[in-house]
């Protein structure tokens, strides 16, 4: 139903983007810090429950919007692409986004935990972008099936976001310490990632297959 290329595609933009920094990475980071692993791993479980939330809608109106309307394909690869190279550019320009440069927060309980990470990944436009644009892209019509295949490359994105984020909220301490420490290496990541969104970018908006094969 869905190709290998396309569940690797989607973990890489996955993978880029919860590297690259953003309101999820965040806050994540700072309450790790701020509060403690448990505080970290609660509100992960928020932002889980928002891809999840991300997820089912997207399922839903992707299926519909590309039933009635398949020629949605290259305006959607478009945006996606503009959306990666804006990333990019975010990571690698001078004095660029760093999540590892926590704020302080005060300690908040498991219930607020959970919300605010819920309404942290909801009004993350990264996330709401991924799954409006991004997403559509390794879908396949002629493969049958369209929101079954939104839904597993949704599921893949989870997978990754949540497990990338995990492992921040683990290691938040540590890190925050390291890049503070060693800001040559802060820059060699940006650089890297923003390298990396920016290449793909250029490759989601020069494949129009996609697009072509949506046509009736």
């Amino acid at each position: 139903m869905v190709g290998f290329g396309a569940v690797a595609g989607i973990a890489v933009v996955a993978f880029g983007m919860v590297l690259t920094p953003g309101p999820n990475m965040i806050y994540l980071v700072s309450r790790s810090v701020a509060q403690g692993r448990r505080a970290g791993l609660i509100s992960l479980a928020g932002v889980g429950a928002g891809f999840l939330t991300y997820l089912f809608a997207a399922t839903a109106g992707i299926a519909a919007v590309f039933a009635l309307v398949p020629e949605i394909y290259l305006a959607l690869k478009l945006a996606g692409a503009c959306y990666l190279l804006w990333l990019a550019w975010k990571a690698v320009r001078p004095g660029g986004d760093s999540a590892f440069a926590p704020r302080e927060l005060t300690a908040d309980p498991p219930a607020r935990l959970f919300a605010m990470g819920l309404l942290t990944c909801l009004l993350n436009p990264k996330i709401a972008i991924l799954y409006v644009s991004l997403l559509p892209q390794f879908v396949d019509p002629s493969r049958g099936r369209v929101a079954a295949q939104s839904l597993l490359l949704g599921l893949t994105q989870i997978v990754v976001g949540v497990t990338m984020n995990g492992v921040f909220v683990l290691t938040a301490g540590w890190v925050s310490g390291f890049f503070g420490r060693r800001p040559l290496w802060s820059r060699v990541h940006r650089y890297l990632m923003g390298t990396a969104l920016a290449a793909f970018a250029v490759r989601i908006a020069a494949d129009r297959s996609q697009a072509l094969a949506a046509a009736p």
